[in-house]
């Protein structure tokens, strides 16, 4: 007999357990829910896909919500009133590795906010600070329909960084 893998403990996980997992990636209910619902995946490729195809669905208002969860970049997840779950406290403070000057944030984040009225999200993992300013720079210049299709795109990266994640033996 083989031994169990994490894609089989996410295939037979309790839906409640799951769910906890799953909103750790992305804080999205209906995305949380069909993922839930279209087990059993045959393989981590086939669930990535899923979730995936499932993440380009995502209205306006979801990505919205779910940045509820995601600390500004540069903020560790105590500095303000955002209600993580430790899981997204943990995949937060490990994306956030590159920030090494936080308080040059502080203002890049200001101008973000002023901007677009939200708060500036970038898959930070595997990017430096310079990188991701760069990055808002270059965003900013984009008009509001561009910024909403770049913002659901980073969300999406960065959910599926955090499932594949999840799913790793």
């Amino acid at each position: 007999m083989s031994p169990c893998t994490a894609l089989d403990h996410l295939n037979g996980a309790p839906t409640v357990e799951l769910a906890e997992q799953l909103r750790g990636c992305a804080p999205i209910e209906s995305w949380v829910r069909h993922l839930i619902a279209s087990r059993p995946y045959p393989s981590r490729e086939s669930l990535l896909a899923e979730a995936s195809a499932r993440a380009r669905t995502w209205s306006t208002a979801e990505v919205l919500g779910a940045l509820a969860h995601h600390p500004r970049i540069g903020e560790r997840a105590g500095d303000r009133a955002v209600a993580l779950s430790a899981v997204e406290a943990e995949h937060s403070a490990a994306e956030q590795a590159g920030v090494d000057d936080p308080d040059a944030w502080v203002l890049a984040n200001s101008r973000y906010e002023r901007r677009f009225g939200t708060v500036f999200l970038i898959r930070a993992a595997g990017r430096s600070q310079a990188e991701m300013l760069a990055e808002l720079e270059r965003r900013l210049l984009l008009d509001d329909e561009e910024e909403r299709a770049e913002r659901a795109e980073q969300l999406r990266q960065i959910a599926l960084l955090r499932l594949d994640a999840l799913v790793a033996d």
